[in-house]
This record gives C-alpha cells, sequence and structure tokens, in this order.
C-alpha cells in the first residue's frame, strides 16, 4: 500500500474523528501524474451533491503538458466512489464538520483515498500539539543518549 499523496497538514489542522477509504474516478493521465506523485490535497475537501460525494479543488497536474487536452481542468471536481449507505451517514453526521481526503495511496492496482471527518482546532490546540510533539523528540532524544 504505498502512498503516492500524504496530506500530513491536516492531522495538524484538524482533529480526526473517523476515517475511511474511498475509490476515486480519475482519468487516465491523471493516475500517471500520481503515480510519479505529482498532486496535492492542500485545500481539498469532500462535497455532497445528489447522492454523490466528489472530491474538490484537488490539484492533479498534467503527465504531459503538450499532450494534454485543451479543456483539462486540474482542480475539477472527481467523483468518489462509496456505498450509498456510507454517503448518508456522512451527511447525517457531517453537521458542523468537515470531509477531508487525508491521503491517495495504491491499493493491488486500484488507486484509493483516505476520507476523514473531521472538527477544526483552534489556535491553542495546535500550540498543544506543538508542545507534545517537542516533548516527546526531546525525550527520544534523551532515551537515545542513554
Amino acid at each position: 500500500m504505498p502512498t503516492l499523496i500524504d496530506y500530513a497538514k491536516a492531522r495538524f489542522d484538524y482533529e480526526i474523528l473517523e476515517s475511511t477509504e474511498a475509490g476515486i474516478e480519475l482519468l487516465g493521465l491523471e493516475v500517471k501524474s500520481l503515480k510519479l506523485k505529482h498532486g496535492s490535497l492542500e485545500g481539498s475537501y469532500v462535497l455532497i451533491r445528489g447522492g454523490e460525494a466528489f472530491l474538490q479543488n484537488m490539484l492533479i497536474p498534467p503527465y504531459q503538458e503538450k499532450n494534454t487536452p485543451k479543456d483539462y481542468d486540474p482542480r475539477r471536481p472527481r467523483r468518489l466512489i462509496v456505498s450509498k449507505k456510507e454517503i448518508a451517514s456522512w451527511a447525517n453526521a457531517a453537521k458542523g464538520l468537515t470531509i477531508v481526503p487525508i491521503s491517495i495511496y495504491t491499493k493491488r492496482n486500484l488507486i484509493k483515498v483516505q476520507v476523514a471527518l473531521v472538527r477544526g482546532k483552534k489556535k491553542y490546540d495546535k500550540r498543544e500539539s506543538i508542545k507534545r510533539r517537542e516533548s516527546d523528540r526531546e525525550m527520544s532524544r534523551v532515551m537515545k543518549d542513554r
């Protein structure tokens, strides 16, 4: 399960409540670009519309700039492949919460997206995360030196 793209800042900016995996509908040139680890999940989110889930604002640059169709939009909405039951549970749980992609990875020969239901962290929560991370690093340094 090699990770193609990871949105590490999401773990810092958001409190992850629940996560799941979903398939994603891509064009051939997007698959090739993702397998080269080109792309970004920065600022992307999941929108539920008409009983379907769409990944909005995800950047996948063209695989070959010269061979790309003229009307290709690198930030186009991409449909997520999830069950209707899962979409309904997201729609019910998403009151006041956000659904964001955490990472994109391969599973056998498929490309999957790890999607999480998140709540935004406040500034003081982020400061606490930084303090905890620094203290863990300090403890590991001290233990390593022994």
